[in-house]
């Protein structure tokens, strides 16, 4: 360059501008808890975890991959072709027919990457809006489906809150659902996240396209997608080892973990494997219910549809444990949690807290993480429900009926009690080999709510509970000839042998002198030895007497000692005749211990159960010692009639052994660091969901479960002065 005086300048140099750092992104509703990235540790930690996942068979072979690919296309061309014979019934043109179409999306743990072997397929059939669910999925492509060698065990669920056919295509489950759009040719390059695609349907409709629409989203809004699919497919597996993995029971689905996992994923944006899943455990542990857990805001539309909003909605007050989906209309996904699932649940996540700690400092491996819950030492007394039907398609129809009912047992528990009884359904169904016909069994845990102040003698009815479910589950539409269901009570040491793991040996727990005093006074009184007025205790018997002349059958029935568990015996059910049952009744009479109360399909009454309270009957160092053990003995069934039966008059104890639950105050969250010791003051909780302070009238609310539970208008079978209670 040349200077003004004709000499030559250097071109003045500007100094560099600073480099600007760019803040974090944001994950989520809230700014992360933590940046920190793995460690040498974690790095090494997270080895292990992902071999112990490896070796525990997570991953499925190649070969199915491609199976389950094969079947996804298969399914395509079957529903293109249904969609165009279809038209062409219809009396639609020619050029219609030709460009006929309906597409196939997977959701679930298949669209999120997470499925192992064995797992279902969860896949929506998307239509033309002339293309009905009821008359068209559910009737035409059923019976198409049904010519087919490839499927087998086909079940519609027209009535269910998500319509859907399941069955197994060469083997591999599959769940289709199916939702008919707006549009009179559907594209296969459909975006289904786009938000005209919920112009102008239903609300079944919109449910059934929720589901791929917030697996989308799922995958869009965490930082690392492989990092989410390592930490949900390792948590998913522990909720299924400790028996908290149903979301028709009252647990949490697979939807339900993938929305946790993918918000602590937000939270520690950095962070492997390995240390998410620690501080799942940490951060879930004490976080305080019902404030919920959002990957984003809650949006709403001008569409109307309904979304979750405490503020507006009232029966979203009642929602205990809100993990809100992230794609419009925004819903709770966890409206099936009751207090007493949600107590469950809070406690495995203090048993996997204290193990991630141990893991940390090296004093236990991944595998103590998994070891499985053992739920029938965990209670000492437990509800068992026995369904058996015709045959194993009628079960299957039956089974699926029963099981989606069982919740609703749980919150008549909690409301006919006011939450003192609790109730812990176990997300497993379990089948004896022996027997010959086709039936199953559930169980639930009862104890009495920890902390409460129990006057002596206090006793719950639940009688009318039981009686009020067994009605509901014979509302149902598909009843058939040979579906029954019997509810009976049984102790720990009376759980059949059927259910327990293979090679596991039970242990006898010792008993005082004393107590075989008092079961032969109870046995021989037929009623619990309880302290109280004799005024009581003999108007009971008057009562007991009364009734017992009421239902006293042509042959004197047999009562015996009350220790004995009292359920119907599904092999005795499928006896051919009720002679036959009667006869195979009285043939283990010597080895039951009491006749069982059972109901028949129109109502009547047969007997009477009587249960008794042991909590002061075996000793405090006894308990201490021999917690969590069963006894030798094996239960052996008895059953009184041959219709459907139910028992109505039930009594559990109160179990002193089963899994402690915190009665303090829950903490504010905790903001875990690296070292995971420092703690959210308040105002970094509020900043933690920024909602939490317009929802403190959901801390108080007094609702049990996500949904009311209505009496059913039925009439009630009238037992007279017959009073049987549960004492707890």
């Amino acid at each position: 360059m040349v200077g003004s005086d004709g000499s030559n300048v250097s071109p003045s140099l500007s100094p560099p501008l600073p480099e600007q750092k760019l803040p974090p992104k944001q994950w989520g509703v809230t700014k992360p808890l933590s940046h920190a990235g793995p460690n040498d540790a974690d790095i090494q930690k997270n080895r292990e975890l992902e071999k112990f996942l490896v070796e525990s068979g997570l991953y499925e072979s190649a070969e199915e991959g491609a199976k389950r690919e094969e079947v996804l296309s298969r399914l395509k061309q079957i529903v293109k072709d249904w969609v165009k014979e279809l038209t062409r019934l219809k009396g639609y043109t020619d050029q219609m027919v030709e460009d006929a179409n309906a597409v196939i999306f997977t959701f679930g743990s298949y669209r999120l990457g997470v499925h192992g072997p064995g797992a279902d397929i969860d896949t929506l059939c998307v239509g033309p809006s002339y293309v009905s669910r009821e008359e068209d999925f559910f009737y035409v492509l059923h019976n198409i489906l049904a010519a087919m060698d490839e499927v087998t065990e086909l079940q519609p669920v027209p009535d269910a809150h998500v319509p859907v056919m399941k069955f197994k295509f060469d083997g591999i489950s599959v769940d289709l659902l199916y939702a008919s759009i707006s549009c009179l040719v559907v594209p296969d390059d459909l975006d289904i996240s786009n938000i005209s695609v919920l112009h102008n349907i239903d609300e079944p409709t919109v449910r059934s396209l929720n589901g791929c629409r917030v697996a989308d989203q799922i995958l869009k809004l965490v930082p690392n997608v492989e990092n989410f699919r390592t930490t949900l497919r390792c948590l998913k597996f522990w909720a299924k080892r400790r028996g908290v993995y149903s979301n028709v029971t009252g647990f949490l689905g697979g939807v339900n973990w993938a929305l946790l996992v993918a918000r602590l994923c937000q939270f520690y944006p950095k962070a492997n494997p390995s240390m998410l899943v620690s501080r799942f455990f940490r951060v879930f542990t004490l976080w305080r219910w019902p404030n919920p857990v959002m990957l984003c805001e809650i949006e709403d539309d001008e569409l109307g549809f309904s979304i979750w909003d405490p503020r507006k909605n009232p029966w979203d007050r009642n929602h205990l444990m809100p993990i809100i989906t992230p794609a419009y209309p925004c819903m709770n996904s966890s409206y099936n949690v009751s207090a007493s699932t949600l107590r469950v649940m809070v406690e495995q996540f203090q048993f996997g807290k204290r193990i991630c700690e141990d893991i940390e400092l090296n004093k236990s491996q991944w595998s103590a993480l998994f070891e499985p819950y053992f739920f029938f030492e965990s209670y000492k007394n437990y509800l068992q429900v026995d369904i058996v039907a015709a045959d194993v398609d009628d079960l299957r129809a039956w089974r699926g009926w029963v099981e989606s009912r069982l919740r609703q047992l749980t919150l008549m528990i909690e409301r006919d009690t006011s939450g003192k009884l609790q109730c812990h359904p176990y997300p497993h169904d379990y089948v004896d080999s022996s027997k010959q016909c086709a039936h199953c069994a559930f169980f639930m845990g009862l104890q009495r709510k920890q902390g409460e102040v129990v006057q002596e003698g206090q006793q719950f009815d639940i009688r009318q509970t039981v009686d009020e479910f067994r009605h509901q589950i014979n509302s149902y539409l598909y009843w058939k000839p040979g579906m029954e269901i019997y509810v009976s009570h049984v102790r720990r040491k009376q759980i059949p042998s059927y259910v327990l793991p293979e090679g596991y040996k039970r242990i006898r727990h010792a008993r005082l002198v004393s107590q075989q005093h008092v079961d032969k006074v109870s046995c021989e009184g037929g009623e619990a030895c309880r302290s109280g007025s004799a005024e009581r205790i003999l108007k009971r018997k008057k009562e007991y007497d009364e009734s017992e002349l009421k239902m006293e059958s042509p042959e004197k029935k047999h009562f015996i000692n009350p220790q004995s568990r009292v359920s119907c015996s599904p092999e005795l059910i499928c006896s051919a005749s009720a002679s036959t049952l009667r006869e195979s009744s009285s043939m283990v009479s010597e080895m039951t211990q009491e006749v069982i109360p059972t109901i028949s399909r129109d109502g009547s009454n047969a007997s009477d159960l009587q249960l008794r309270d042991r909590d002061k009957e075996i000793h405090t160092d006894l308990i201490k010692s021999n917690q969590g053990m069963l006894s030798e003995e094996n239960a052996v069934a008895g059953c009184n009639d041959a219709r459907l039966a139910s028992n109505d008059d039930i009594r559990s104890e109160n179990d002193d052994e089963g899994p402690s639950f915190d009665k303090s105050p829950q903490p504010v969250l905790d903001n875990v660091c690296e070292n995971g010791a420092s703690t959210l003051d308040h105002e970094l909780q509020e900043e933690l969901e920024p909602n939490a302070a317009a929802l403190a009238m959901v801390l108080n609310g007094d609702g049990v479960g996500s949904e009311p539970v209505q009496k059913n208008n039925v009439m009630r079978h009238v037992y007279g002065n017959l009073e049987t209670t549960c004492t707890l």
